[in-house]
C-alpha cells in the first residue's frame, strides 16, 4: 500500500490547479474607480509592509531554534532528535508562511473588485469574494498535501526509513515547524487588525460619531490592513498547521496500532477525497439579488454539508478497502458529523438570524455594561454544545475503533486494542478537517467582504452598495466563527493524539514504567501549570491588543484636533501613521505569548519530567479548548449584534444602544480574532514541543536528579 502515497501529489496537484482558476476568474473582476483603485493600492501596500516585517522578524527566531534543532539532533547521533527533524521544521514553517502570504495577496486583489462587484448585484458580490476565500482554502490543502508527501517519499525511499512506527515518529514532530509559524502569524496579526480596529472604532464610532470605515478617520487603512494581515495571512497559517497537525498524528498513530503503511495511507487518501468533494460543492455556492441574512447562510451552508456528504460517502469503500474496518469508518463519520454539528451551533450562538444574538442587541437598551455581561454569558454557555460534542466524538470515535476500557496490560504497557481506539480518535480529527478546502473558503471570504464594505464606504458609493456589502460582512462574521470553531473542535481531537504520541514516544526510548496518571504529584502539578499556561497567555494577547490600541488611539484623536479640515473633507488625514503604529506594536507585542508557548513546555519537562509534560499537555488541552470556544463565539455574537442594530434595529446606526453595541463589539475584537484563535495554536504547539524535545526531557530532569 506504501507505493499508493502518490495520490497525496495527485491531491495537491488538483488543489493547486483550482486555486491558480479561481485567482484568475477573481482576478478578471473590474477593480472599479479610480478611488477604489487607489484605496485597494494603500492597503495592498499596508499589507505587504506588515508582512515583510513580520517574516523578518520570525526568520531571526526560527534560525535560532533551527540550531538549536541541529545540535540535538548532530551532536547526540540522532538519541535525542531525529536528523530529518531540523529540516522539516524549516519546511513546515516555509510552507505555512506560504500559505499565508497567498491568501493575502488574492485578499488584497480582490476587496475593491468585490465591491465593484456588489455594485451590480448581491449574488456577484458573494462570487468573487467567495472564490477568493477559495484561493485561500485550496491552497491550503495544496500545501499541505504536498508537504506531507514530499516527507513521506524522502524517509521512504531517499533515506530508506522501512520501519512504519519509526517514520510516523519522525513526521509526527514535522508539525512543529507549522505550528511555530502559524502562532506568530495569528498572534502577531491578531494584534495588528484588533489593534485598528479597536482604536478605529473608540475614536471614530463613540466619540466622533462618524460611521465606520469612515475616510475621515485616520486609522481606516490601518483598520482594513489589518483584515489582511490577521483574518487571511494570520488564519490560513493557523489552518495549514491544524490540516497538516491531525494527518501526521494519525501517521504516528495508525503505526503504533498496528495498521502499518495501510493506517498511514487513509488519511492521506481521506484528505485527497475531501480536496475533490470541497471543489463540487463550491459550485453550489450562490444566491439570489435581495437575500436575507438566512438565505445566505443557506447558500454556503449546501456547499460545506454537500462537501461532507459526498466525503462521508465516498469514505465507506475507501476505508474498507484499505483497512478493512467499518469501525474506522464510523470514527471518519463522527468527525465529520462533529465538525458540521459545531459549525451549525457556532452559528446558533453568532448569527443575528438567532435568538442568543438577537438577545444580546436587546441588551444594548440598558447600555454597554449589559451588553458586555451578556456577552460573556453567551460565550460561557456556548461552550457546552462544543465540548459535548467533541466528548461524544472520542468516545464514539474510540469505541468504534476497537478501543476497550483496559487500556494497560499486566506489563504496564498499552493494549493493541487502546492504540487502535486512539488511531479513530486521530481519523476523526482528519475526517473533521477533511473538506478543510471549502470549510475555509466560506471563512477566508469574510474579511474580503469587510474590506469591500470600507472600499465602498470611503469611494463614496450609493448605500445599496453598502447594504449589500454589510449583508456579506456580516455573513462572514458567522462563517468566521464556523470556521474557528473546526480549528478548535480538531485541535482537541488532534491534542489528544499527539499527547498520545509523546506518552508513546517516551515510553520507546526508556525503559522505566512511567505513571502517567493522575495519582502522580507530578501529572497533577503539570496540569495546573497547563491551566495557569491558557490563563497567561491569553492575558497577554489581550494586553497587546490594549496597548497597542491605545496607541492608535491617541493618534486618531491627535490628529482630529492637530489637523484642520479633516472633518469637512477639506484635509486628508495621515493613514501612514496608524499603519506603521500598528505594525510597530503588533511586531513587538507578539514575541512574548510566542515564546510562552515554547519555553513553558520545555521548563516544565526540565523540572517535572516527561510525566509532568504530559499533565501540562491535558491541562493545556482542556482549558484551552474551553476558553477559545468562549472567547470565539462570545466575539462574533457581539459583532453581529452590532450589525443587527445598524440594520434598523434598537434605534439603528448613531443611536445610544449602537454605541453600546460598540464598546461590547470592541471588547470582543481580540477575543474572536486574537486570543480565541490563538489558543488552538497553542495546544498543539505545546504538544509538537514537547515530542521534538522529549529526548532532551528524559535525559535531563530535575525529577530524575532527586
Amino acid at each position: 500500500m506504501e507505493n499508493l502515497f502518490w495520490i497525496g501529489f495527485i491531491g495537491a496537484v488538483i488543489a493547486g490547479l483550482f486555486a491558480v482558476m479561481q485567482a484568475k476568474k477573481v482576478m478578471s473582476y473590474s477593480e472599479g474607480t479610480e478611488r477604489m483603485q487607489k484605496i485597494a493600492a494603500n492597503i495592498r501596500a499596508g499589507a505587504n509592509a506588515y508582512l515583510k516585517q513580520q517574516y523578518t522578524t520570525v526568520f531571526k527566531v526560527f534560525v535560532v531554534v533551527f540550531v538549536i534543532l541541529l545540535i540535538l539532533a548532530f551532536a547526540t547521533g540522532g538519541k535525542m532528535l531525529s536528523k530529518f527533524t531540523p529540516f522539516a521544521f524549516v519546511t513546515g514553517g516555509i510552507f505555512s508562511m506560504l500559505a499565508g502570504f497567498i491568501g493575502m495577496k488574492i485578499a488584497t486583489n480582490s476587496n475593491a473588485r468585490t465591491a465593484q462587484a456588489a455594485s451590480e448585484s448581491l449574488n456577484k458580490g458573494l462570487r468573487v469574494a467567495f472564490s477568493s476565500g477559495s484561493v485561500m482554502g485550496f491552497t491550503v490543502v495544496g500545501l499541505g498535501m504536498l508537504d506531507i508527501t514530499m516527507w513521506f517519499f524522502l524517509l521512504r525511499y531517499a533515506f530508506g526509513v522501512n520501519d512504519p512506527l519509526a517514520l510516523g515518529n519522525i513526521m509526527v514532530m514535522n508539525g512543529m515547524g507549522a505550528s511555530f509559524m502559524a502562532l506568530f502569524a495569528r498572534v502577531g496579526g491578531g494584534i495588528y487588525t484588533k489593534a485598528a480596529d479597536v482604536g478605529a472604532d473608540l475614536v471614530g464610532k463613540v466619540e466622533a460619531g462618524i460611521p465606520e470605515d469612515d475616510p475621515r478617520n485616520p486609522a481606516t487603512i490601518a483598520d482594513n490592513v489589518g483584515d489582511n494581515v490577521g483574518d487571511v495571512a494570520g488564519m490560513g497559517a493557523d489552518l495549514y498547521e491544524s490540516y497538516v497537525g491531525s494527518i501526521l498524528a494519525t501517521f504516528a498513530l495508525g503505526a503504533v496500532g498496528g495498521y502499518g503503511w495501510n493506517g498511514m495511507l487513509l488519511p492521506v487518501v481521506l484528505a485527497v477525497c475531501g480536496i475533490v468533494c470541497s471543489i463540487l460543492g463550491s459550485f453550489l455556492v450562490k444566491t439570489k439579488e435581495n437575500a436575507t441574512q438566512e438565505s445566505l447562510l443557506k447558500s454556503l451552508r449546501t456547499g460545506t454539508y454537500t462537501a461532507a456528504v459526498l466525503a462521508a460517502v465516498l469514505a465507506a469503500p475507501l476505508t474498507y478497502w484499505i483497512l478493512g474496518s467499518w469501525g474506522v469508518y464510523i470514527a471518519i463519520l463522527c468527525g465529520l458529523i462533529g465538525g458540521c454539528a459545531i459549525g451549525y451551533f457556532t452559528e446558533y450562538y453568532t448569527s443575528d438570524t438567532y435568538k442568543p444574538t438577537q438577545e444580546l442587541a436587546a441588551a444594548s437598551e440598558t447600555g454597554s455594561a449589559t451588553i458586555i455581561i451578556g456577552g460573556i454569558s453567551l460565550g460561557l454557555k456556548s461552550t457546552m454544545t462544543s465540548i459535548l460534542i467533541v466528548a461524544a466524538a472520542v468516545l464514539v470515535s474510540y469505541f468504534a475503533a476497537g478501543g476497550t476500557i483496559q487500556i494497560v496490560d499486566g506489563a504496564g504497557h498499552f493494549t493493541a486494542a487502546f492504540n487502535q481506539g486512539l488511531y479513530g480518535i486521530g481519523i476523526a480529527g482528519v475526517g473533521m478537517l477533511s473538506t478543510l478546502g471549502i470549510t475555509l473558503a466560506t471563512d477566508a471570504y469574510g474579511p474580503v467582504a469587510d474590506n469591500a464594505g470600507g472600499i465602498a464606504e470611503m469611494s463614496g458609493l450609493p448605500e445599496t452598495v453598502r447594504q449589500r456589502t454589510d449583508a456579506l460582512d456580516s455573513l462572514g462574521n458567522t462563517t468566521a466563527a464556523t470556521g474557528k470553531g473546526f480549528a478548535i473542535g480538531s485541535a482537541s481531537l488532534t491534542a489528544l493524539a499527539l499527547l498520545v504520541s509523546y506518552v508513546n514516544i517516551v515510553q520507546e526510548n526508556t525503559d522505566e514504567i512511567l505513571n502517567f496518571t493522575l495519582t502522580s504529584p507530578t501529572v497533577l502539578v503539570g496540569l495546573f501549570v497547563g491551566a495557569m499556561l491558557t490563563f497567561v497567555f491569553t492575558a497577554e494577547t489581550m494586553s497587546a491588543v490594549q496597548k497597542a490600541a491605545q496607541s492608535i488611539v491617541v493618534e486618531v484623536r491627535r490628529q482630529f484636533k492637530e489637523i484642520p479640515g479633516i472633518m469637512e473633507y477639506k484635509a486628508d488625514p495621515d493613514y501612514a501613521s496608524c499603519v506603521g503604529l500598528c505594525t510597530k506594536g503588533a511586531l513587538h507585542e507578539m514575541v512574548v505569548p510566542a515564546v510562552l508557548a515554547i519555553i513553558v513546555p520545555i521548563l516544565t519537562g526540565l523540572i517535572l519530567g516527561p510525566t509532568g509534560v504530559v499533565g501540562l499537555l491535558g491541562g493545556v488541552s482542556v482549558t484551552g479548548f474551553a476558553m477559545a470556544v468562549f472567547m470565539s463565539n462570545a466575539g462574533g455574537a457581539w459583532d453581529n449584534a452590532k450589525k443587527y442594530i445598524e440594520s434598523g434595529h434598537h434605534g439603528g446606526k448613531g443611536s445610544d444602544q449602537h454605541k453600546a453595541a460598540v464598546v461590547g463589539d470592541t471588547v470582543g475584537d481580540p477575543f474572536k480574532d486574537t486570543s480565541g484563535p490563538s489558543l488552538n495554536i497553542l495546544i498543539k504547539l505545546c504538544s509538537t514541543v514537547s515530542i521534538v524535545f522529549s529526548g532532551l526531557i528524559l535525559a535531563f530532569n530535575l525529577m530524575k536528579m532527586l
